[in-house]
């Protein structure tokens, strides 16, 4: 591991006091005085909630500890500082695999898969099922370097490569991914797949679908009602994609300086995307969970660059396949049911774009899955590695 040196979470105890005096002197303003839940985006009465836990029972030095029970680093990888923990677990060096998340998710949605995937024995599994586990956080984001000016998913495909292959000596490796992390780990799987013989990245397992084939019409009486939904979703849910990849710079400026409003535009979508029960957020999450990713936002001013994200994927194109191209490396799917907006598609339009070669139909479960439900999570990318091979 030659480009990469021990990194420990400790964040200076002023930027933690700015934080708190913004929260704390948080002009709260009348919400609608027919609020209803979250009919008008986040609840303000939840969101108050939340601050109350912040200021009075939330400790972050709690919350580093548990950030450095695994081992963390900073490496240089594609010519960037990337952020990354690595779990050499019983696999012993001999079974990587790579794990990306997206936005507003962290390397932090995979804490309690960790155990489970790195030393399966301890977890009534077998040691023939465990994995090195190497989870970067994305460029812009948490403790990894902030790019210069908006990078993308294609070009996150290469850095990770980089760091798997030159940084950490893993000849081939799997990976999995959802949300950003979804295309991230399909352009790992387009561009740096091992399929063809060579070192890379032999297999993905995806929880949201990232490419579209080309042509980008309907085969079937199922793609074309899977499509009807997709533009309704984006009509009601796509506010935040558009303004996060037209005019990111604005939101990032709105958002810098706020950590009540970060926590709010963040919030909403865990409240919107997860599979709840009777829409209650804390029937999936703890307020410390929903804190500590808050606060990866927060205590490295990652919020602003990473709201680039989304301009940068159309800078490299979008998410459409040329005609005649697809993704060969073996691919996994798991169907959460709960993923509201981004639904699978048929299985007929994904292998137009996908080498799909496993999927899973998870009984509860949503946009945040390995968060939601880890133990569902661990034993599907568990299951599609052992038919690997």
């Amino acid at each position: 591991m030659s480009k990469a040196s021990p990194f420990t979470v400790s964040v200076p105890e002023e930027k933690l006091a700015a934080i708190r005096t913004r929260i704390e002197t948080y002009p709260w303003f009348p919400a609608p005085a027919n609020e209803q839940g979250f009919a008008y985006g986040m609840s303000t009465p939840v969101l108050k909630q939340v601050c109350e836990h912040w200021l009075s029972a939330y400790d972050w030095r709690a919350q580093e500890a548990l950030l450095n029970k695994y081992p963390n680093f900073k490496g240089d990888a594609g010519g960037m500082e990337i952020h990354f923990v690595h779990v050499v677990g019983e696999a012993g060096g001999k079974r990587p695999l790579l794990l990306s998340h997206g936005w507003p998710g962290s390397y932090f949605e995979f804490w309690d898969s960790i155990e489970p995937l790195a030393f399966p024995s301890k977890h009534g599994g077998s040691a023939a099922d465990a994995f090195d586990l190497v989870i970067p956080s994305l460029p812009g984001y948490a403790f990894s370097q902030k790019p210069a000016s908006p990078l993308g998913q294609r070009a996150t495909a290469a850095i990770w490569d980089d760091l798997m292959r030159s940084a950490l000596g893993y000849d081939s490796y799997l990976a999995q991914g959802g949300d950003w992390g979804s295309l991230v780990t399909s352009w790992l799987g387009l561009n740096h797949g091992a399929h063809d013989g060579k070192g890379g990245c032999r297999g993905i397992h995806l929880n949201m679908i990232g490419f579209r084939p080309t042509p980008p019409t309907p085969t079937t009486e199922d793609e074309a009602s899977w499509l009807t939904h997709m533009a309704g979703a984006m009509q009601t849910e796509g506010a935040y994609f558009m303004e996060q990849a037209t005019k990111p710079q604005t939101l990032a400026l709105a958002l810098m300086d706020s950590p009540v409003g970060t926590a709010a535009w963040i919030l909403e979508k865990f409240h919107g995307w997860s599979d709840l029960k009777d829409g209650d957020l804390f029937s999936v999450y703890t307020a410390d969970q929903l804190l500590t990713n808050v606060m990866l936002y927060l205590v490295n001013d990652a919020i602003g660059t990473s709201v680039w994200y989304y301009n940068a994927l159309f800078q490299e194109g979008g998410v459409q396949l040329p005609e005649g191209v697809r993704c060969e490396t073996p691919t996994g799917f798991a169907n959460f049911p709960g993923e509201k907006v981004y639904t699978a598609p048929p299985q007929s339009w994904v292998k137009r774009a996908y080498n799909l070669t496993h999927w899973t139909d998870i009984p509860k479960g949503g946009h945040f899955a390995a968060m939601e439900q880890p133990a569902l999570f661990v034993e599907d990318v568990r299951n599609w590695a052992r038919a690997l091979g």
